[in-house]
């Protein structure tokens, strides 16, 4: 453990302390806004006004919690009035570059102590980053579910609904700043940091966005809903003012008049049924004028001849041609076991020996198949030997150029 460390260490052991020492009091001044000074001796503020865990905003004012400590107990708390999420994602993805620098220094120096130690950051930094995200559609989802139903004005809920909108707009602004094509540049083919700031972060991410499109979703059927309450709460309290204005206001019987008003005349009009009528023998003539006066259908007829034969579809061609190709893999596991000595067998030299014509890569990625599809009883009559290399000396990629079959006596 070196000195820097081992300062944190015994720092933060402290500062931990005076908060644990003095938990009732920071409560106290919690739900106060104020530290009750009477519970705190000279030595104890001086301490925490040191530690930055209580600070003083001016000579007039009390002593008051820092907000990162007030910060600390509403998320302890799940208060979610208390509680501001910060997002900022430009200051992290800054600190990331920075530290993605030193981890390549340290690599081309060979300090493999700091290139840990580098990466131990970024991991911290990236789990930052997507707890705040995570923490912030959280509350947005405990105001939905707790104090964002039972506010008691529908103003102040399409209010509270409008500022939840911004903050999700907040998020999403954040979220377009990470851009995986610079992510991938500032990576290069380091394996360690390609899984880290590339795969993990993008499925992250991911879920991100699933769970800020479901609050917004929610977010809008709720304001719909809260619109069509104020829309009727203010034709109520508008009908409540007339007739508050108008005692003797009696509404007039709109069926006995002559001239309804287009607001009560909502019905819709009725479309008279008609049929004929087959009981009356003077309109069966002209029912039968009728019926000889429609239009008689004309049907093409199209000989046997001039029909075109079937076309076979491509899903079947393609299986057609899946199944050759299994059957001749098939016969080359066939001849690798006719082999008088068990000798292993080349898959490309067979192929290239034989009249078949399927592509090199097609024909070892099936030959590897129908050996990983095997039974495990079968796969041990079998040894599967393949002929690779590295794709080059920064590139970890295995080429497979041929497969050598045997089998096994």
């Amino acid at each position: 453990m070196n000195e820097l460390e081992s300062r944190l260490l015994k720092t933060g052991a402290e500062r931990l302390a005076l908060l644990g020492k003095h938990s009732e009091a920071l409560m106290q001044a919690y739900t106060r806004d104020e530290v009750p000074l009477e519970s705190l001796s000279d030595s104890a503020l001086r301490k925490m006004l040191a530690a930055r865990i209580l600070w003083r905003p001016d000579e007039q004012s009390g002593v008051k919690l820092s907000p990162k400590v007030r910060e600390l107990i509403a998320e302890m708390l799940a208060d979610e009035t208390r509680r501001h999420v910060n997002a900022d994602v430009a200051e992290t993805l800054e600190l990331i570059r920075s530290l993605v620098h030193s981890y390549r220094e340290a690599r081309s120096r060979g300090e493999h102590w700091k290139l840990e130690q580098q990466l131990m950051r970024l991991r911290q930094e990236v789990d930052d980053l997507n707890g705040r995200f995570a923490d912030a559609i959280d509350s947005l989802w405990q105001r939905l579910n707790s104090d964002f139903g039972f506010v008691s004005q529908l103003n102040d809920k399409i209010r509270e609904n409008d500022r939840a909108q911004k903050q999700i707009a907040r998020l999403l602004d954040g979220l377009a700043l990470i851009n995986f094509d610079e992510l991938i540049e500032l990576v290069g083919s380091d394996g360690s940091l390609r899984k880290l700031l590339i795969s993990q972060l993008q499925q992250q991410l991911s879920h991100h966005y699933t769970g800020l499109r479901e609050v917004q979703r929610r977010l809008i059927e709720l304001m719909a809903r809260f619109r069509k309450q104020q829309a009727r709460s203010r034709l109520i309290s508008g009908m409540a003012a007339f007739m508050r204005e108008h005692p003797g206001f009696v509404p007039s019987n709109y069926a006995r008049r002559s001239e309804v008003p287009a607001l009560v005349n909502q019905a819709a009009p009725l479309n008279a049924a008609a049929a004929p009528a087959l009981d009356r023998n003077l309109e069966c003539q002209v029912l039968a004028d009728l019926l000889h006066q429609l239009p008689q259908p004309r049907h093409t007829t199209q000989t046997v001849e001039a029909a075109a034969p079937a076309q076979a579809q491509e899903s079947s061609l393609a299986a057609a041609r899946q199944q050759a190709l299994k059957q001749d893999v098939e016969h080359f596991y066939l001849s690798v076991i006719d082999q008088p000595q068990a000798e292993p067998v080349s898959a490309l030299t067979y192929l290239h020996e034989s009249p078949l014509e399927w592509p090199d890569e097609i024909w070892l990625f099936q030959v590897i198949s129908e050996y990983q599809g095997l039974p495990r009883n079968d796969q041990r009559a079998f040894r599967l030997k393949q002929q690779e290399s590295q794709a080059s000396a920064f590139n970890h990629l295995r080429l497979i150029h041929d497969v050598e079959l045997q089998l096994v006596v």
